[in-house]
């Protein structure tokens, strides 16, 4: 899956998020069967423009970690499905959507639960694509999924479960 990197805030270049994103969003790819060819935007912000995106957006004027816009609605027909595959468009292009991820929200919750940034901003990638792709944590059932698929590609990263709780 092929991320446009739009860095708006140099310490996401500090950190290195291309070189957290491009794993993280094969590994996504590879476990849910989605295309390599698969494209979607990450703009890499910070909390003021994450705080402006989520006013205009969801009509909640404070900043938050991610924001996903699906190209396409996937969700799924009824609580607990899977959502739906996304399709190319008549172009062939399968363009899943744009995420916003915001430094000091993640730099502060990384801090908070004790957790190293770069594993905290590779859930929140794949947890932003999973978005993108259909998934919600609206119900229990689809939150369990959601939680599910997050902790097991992470595994495959060598990143710990970021949901239990030491």
């Amino acid at each position: 899956m092929t991320p446009d990197i739009i860095i708006e805030d140099e310490r996401w270049a500090d950190l290195g998020l291309p070189g957290l994103a491009g794993p993280a969003l094969d590994a996504l790819a590879a476990h849910l069967d989605i295309p390599e060819d698969a494209t979607l935007s990450l703009l890499a912000c910070d909390d003021a423009r994450i705080k402006l995106l989520n006013a205009d957006f969801r009509d909640k004027d404070k900043a938050t970690n991610v924001l996903s816009w699906p190209a396409e609605e996937l969700a799924p027909n009824a609580p607990g499905d899977l959502p739906h595959p996304p399709e190319p468009d008549m172009m062939g292009d399968l363009e899943l959507g744009d995420i916003a991820i915001a430094y000091d929200t993640c730099a502060r919750e990384a801090v908070e639960q004790g957790k190293p940034l770069p594993d905290h901003v590779t859930h929140l990638i794949l947890h932003g694509t999973l978005h993108l792709l259909g998934y919600d944590h609206e119900t229990d059932a689809d939150a369990g999924r959601m939680e599910a698929l997050e902790v097991e590609i992470l595994g495959k990263l060598g990143i710990a479960d970021p949901y239990r709780e030491d």
